[in-house]
Parts: C-alpha cells; sequence; structure tokens
C-alpha cells in the first residue's frame, strides 16, 4: 500500500464519521508549527519559517490542544525545523496516544541527534524528509553546500532504525523532470515507503521568482503523472490530474489547517490575512465559501497538495469509478525490484552550530 494500513483505515473512518454528520467541510490534517527556528534559510521558505526564537515557540499543552480542537487524524509537524523543538519526544507521545497518525518534516541534518535515540519507531510516526533534487539543486535550494549528502545519509540510517521513512519534494520554475526521475531511482535504492512530488508554492514574503505558473505546472506534471505508475509517489491520481490541466477541483483551505506561534492562520497555509487565537474565532472567522472558489488573485497558480488533495479524494469517493481506481491505485505501490541492492548512505557530515535561542 502506497499509505500505512492504520493510517488508510483511521482517515476513512474519520471521513465516514463526518459525512453521519452531515459535514461538508471538515480538517483532515493539522499542520502545526510549534516553532519557527530553523537551522536552514531555504530560498523558496517565507521568512518567518527560519528567523524564530526558541523562545517563542508553542507550549506543549498549546500543541497538544490544537490536536484536539481540530480533530484532525493526521498531522504534519513542521515549522522552522521541528527537530529542533525541544518538547519534540513528549509531543509525538501525546499524539500517539491520542491515535493521531504524525509526518514529522525535516531536513534531517540533526536527525540522529534529536529523533533517533529519543524517539523510538511507531506505526503512527512517518518520518518525512525534504529532498528536492539531486545534490546541486537540494543544496541550491537550501542555500548550503552538503545538505543533500547529510540528508540521504538520514534517510538510509531511518529505514535501517526501522522507521516508516517517506521524502516531500518541491518542483519548481527551473526544475528538470529528469533530474526528478533520477531522484526517484535514488529513493528506490534506499527503499523509501513513499515520495511526495508536488508544485511549488508562492509565499507572499518569498522574493525570489523560482516558481511556477499554471501553464508550467500543466505540463511537468503531466509527466509526474507518468513517473507515478513506477515509483511510489503518493499524491493522488485525481490530484495529479487536476495539476497535470486534465480536471478542476474546488480548494479546500479548512481540509488542512495550521496552528503556528502566532495563532490559527487564516485562510490557509500559504495565505495569512489574519491570525486567530482561539479555533472557535478561526473557523467561524474565515469565509470558506470565498476561499474555496480561487476568485483572490493569490490563488490563480496554486496548486498545493494541502489545499486540494482532500478534494480530490473527496471527488474519487462521490463516483464509483474513481473510488474502484483510488482504492487500487493505493494498494499498487511499487517496489524497489527484487536484487537491487540499496545505495549506501553518504557520510555522515558534521553539522555546524546552529543558533536557536
Amino acid at each position: 500500500m502506497r499509505f500505512p494500513l492504520g493510517l488508510t483505515v483511521a482517515v476513512s473512518r474519520y471521513m465516514m464519521s463526518q459525512s453521519l454528520k452531515r459535514r461538508d467541510r471538515y480538517p483532515t490534517v493539522l499542520m502545526l508549527e510549534p516553532l519557527y527556528t530553523c537551522n536552514l534559510a531555504c530560498i523558496g521558505c517565507s521568512t518567518e519559517r527560519h528567523t524564530g526564537r526558541l523562545s517563542d515557540r508553542l507550549p506543549l499543552e498549546a500543541c497538544l490542544q490544537a490536536a484536539d480542537e481540530s480533530q484532525a487524524p493526521t498531522l504534519s509537524i513542521c515549522g522552522g525545523e521541528p527537530t529542533l523543538y525541544p518538547e519534540l519526544p513528549e509531543l509525538i507521545a501525546g499524539l500517539i496516544e491520542r491515535g493521531r497518525y504524525i509526518y514529522l518534516c525535516t531536513n534531517a541534518l540533526v536527525l540522529d541527534k534529536k529523533v533517533f535515540d529519543l524517539i523510538p519507531p511507531h506505526p503512527q510516526l512517518i518520518i518525512n524528509v525534504h529532498l528536492d533534487g539531486m545534490a546541486h539543486t537540494h543544496d541550491y535550494v537550501c542555500d548550503r553546500e552538503g545538505v543533500f549528502d547529510r540528508a540521504v545519509a538520514m534517510i538510509g540510517e531511518s529505514k535501517r532504525r526501522g522507521y516508516y521513512t517517506m521524502t516531500n519534494t518541491t518542483v519548481f520554475q527551473e526544475t528538470e523532470l529528469s533530474e526528478v526521475e533520477q531522484l526517484c531511482d535514488l529513493l528506490m535504492s534506499l527503499d523509501v515507503d513513499g515520495m511526495l512530488i508536488s508544485p511549488g508554492y508562492q509565499y507572499a514574503s518569498v522574493e525570489r521568482d523560482i516558481f511556477m505558473k499554471r501553464d508550467d505546472i500543466h505540463r511537468k506534471f503531466g509527466r509526474v503523472m507518468e513517473l507515478s505508475r513506477r515509483y511510489p509517489i503518493t499524491a493522488t491520481p485525481a490530484f495529479l490530474e487536476f495539476c497535470a490541466g486534465q480536471r478542476e477541483l474546488k480548494c479546500a483551505p479548512y481540509s488542512t489547517v495550521t496552528r503556528t506561534p502566532l495563532g490559527w492562520k487564516g485562510p490557509c497555509y500559504l495565505i495569512g490575512e489574519k491570525y486567530f487565537a482561539t479555533w472557535e474565532e478561526f473557523w467561524g472567522g474565515v469565509d470558506w465559501d470565498y476561499w474555496e472558489t480561487r476568485q483572490d488573485t493569490r490563488c490563480q497558480n496554486c496548486f498545493m497538495h494541502s489545499g486540494f488533495e482532500a478534494s480530490a479524494v473527496k471527488a474519487a469517493s462521490s463516483n464509483l469509478k474513481d473510488f474502484v481506481r483510488l482504492m487500487m491505485w493505493n494498494m499498487s505501490k511499487p517496489h524497489r525490484k527484487t536484487g537491487v541492492p540499496p545505495a549506501p548512505p553518504a557520510a555522515p557530515r558534521e553539522e555546524e552550530a546552529v543558533e536557536v535561542a
């Protein structure tokens, strides 16, 4: 399967319960940003996500309260760099106790120091490593040499230690799909459990013009659709068809809600029109009708996975043919060919000291 069976069951059960309650809008993913501190300053990331002070982080109790209030079955712990969050072991333990499935989104620089010896593997924990291309491209995006080699080494170590391990790759304007295919081959040799490939998205505070427009996205993701038949890419067929311009989907900004050190971010992960102090103010204070329609100029070139994947799943679930295809796709996970040895991980590189206070 392209996702852990327990995760598939948990999300399906949750969506069915929401349907029985006749709720059209509900969150399926909580993007939890417990801190804005980071040990990188990637060129495609918004400024606030690598300039925060560790002292301004969300308290552990506020993180767990956000999980309780949103009730989303899955969480992406991001930031900032979440492995720098001092209470990370307690946070993950609390979320597992609540039955949540967790994507720990990381640049992997300090996985060995902050995760491997402190947080044991668990069926509800997914290590999700950011990897935006081969060495030259990834190090350019991260604005530091050696990050690619370190990430590959940590992916290999994560698999060796028994963690469910995935990768997250963003396609930018200058990304060549031949390089994406080369990256997929490398990740298959490392026997990663899944690969998310999605279009780059423009933050208001990112000044460099590295993001694709609509036509670029359609062209490149027509090719990604072909790659999904050979590699364990986790974006659903309907979402990839949307990115390739073969179908339309409404945005579902409410499906992925974001809790940050500044409050609940509305309307979505990308656009911070307003930060709300409480869940009630956020859920009742965003004009979901407006943002669903993508009429805002900032939404025109957005094909963000978190905004449209829930719409893709909902569309597939309402049509028997699409639903069967979705189930068959989930069961058809490509695997590393027997007899092909995993690529040896690159030698770990001693990480520079990081000021996080």
